[in-house]
């Protein structure tokens, strides 16, 4: 959980030639701002210097591989095309890096490079859709997570579908390192969604409206639930809410937000725990209580099954003055 920073946490965003350039502004942004103090941000390429985009312009990188030697999070942007031999420097820079205990994190095709310097060997990674078989028939060692946005089984490693799914990673970092009201803080200013739960899918299909949904969106109805998170919910009052079975419901909530009405709940939940968590001083069970868990002993299962610790230890290393 937090890493008990007493100065700013070192990310190297390593931009690779044709680098995907909303790849590299995810890390960019949610890690770049300078009056939060949380992180100290270096974009470094193979050289100081120039680097292409695979949009046509340049961005400039002040350091080259040397700043993976300091740095606490390395973070490999998707880049095009993401074939790499075993002898290039980037792949030892990479190695090198791991074996002192940096964190390694990958957005899209950057998964190619963790891969081919072993870094992802017998473990569960994740890449843009479009190149997950390609990935998994390369890299036979490597277990592709094909349709989730991103995948953090291993502390210190960390790789996510592309584009939008790099904000996702990046603010479940801040969240891991600083706590979700840090995190919730951030996707505010960035005008995105505080939290999308890595198992999500990537591709989601955007339903045909439908008579018996009121503007053909569900939005309403998780609005509802939402004002309503302390009580007892369940899909059928859900389904109930937007005026439709519990089948329909179910198809159309998963159509729009690649999750399942339950799970939705159940992040939407955990969420809400962790804020009051940070932010007050409330009795555990309090907690629970306004959160919807119910019980301390309900909301403890749930936090070690999703983050590995408990309510009084995440409060100990997250609370807000």
């Amino acid at each position: 959980m937090s890493h008990g920073f007493s100065q700013p946490h070192r990310v190297a965003v390593l931009a690779l030639d044709a680098v995907v350039p909303m790849d590299l502004a995810a890390p960019a942004q949610v890690f770049g701002y300078p009056e939060l103090a949380l992180y100290d941000l270096t974009l470094c390429g193979r050289l100081p210097g120039a680097v292409m985009t695979t949009r046509g312009f340049e961005v400039v990188a002040t350091s080259g591989l040397g700043a993976l030697r300091s740095a606490d999070t390395v973070i490999v942007p998707g880049f095009v095309p993401h074939h790499m031999t075993a002898d290039d420097p980037v792949l030892d820079a990479l190695r090198n890096a791991r074996a002192r205990g940096a964190r390694i994190v990958s957005i899209c095709t950057g998964a190619f490079a963790l891969a081919a310097a072993g870094i992802l060997d017998g473990r569960r990674a994740a890449t843009h859709w479009l190149h997950a078989d390609e990935l998994a028939t390369r890299w036979s060692l490597v277990t592709v997570a094909a349709d989730v946005l991103y995948v953090h089984d291993e502390p210190n490693i960390a790789t996510s579908a592309g584009v939008a799914a790099g904000i996702d990673l990046c603010l479940h970092l801040v969240r891991v390192d600083h706590g979700a009201a840090r995190a919730n803080a951030i996707a505010r200013r960035m005008v995105v969604a505080p939290h999308r739960a890595g198992g999500q899918a990537q591709y989601v299909e955007t339903p045909l409206p439908d008579d018996r949904l009121a503007g053909g969106s569900l939005e309403s109805t998780r609005n509802w639930a939402l004002e309503r998170i302390d009580q007892p919910i369940a899909v059928r009052d859900m389904a109930r809410h937007a005026l439709v079975s519990e089948r329909t419901f179910a198809r159309h909530f998963a159509a729009e937000t690649g999750t399942t009405p339950l799970r939705w709940l159940h992040t939407q939940r955990l969420i809400r725990a962790r804020e009051l968590l940070e932010r007050t001083r409330l009795p555990i069970e309090e907690v629970a209580r306004r959160s919807g868990f119910g019980t301390a002993t309900s909301l403890r299962t749930r936090l070690g099954r999703n983050l590995a610790i408990t309510p009084t230890a995440y409060r100990t290393h997250f609370a807000r003055p």
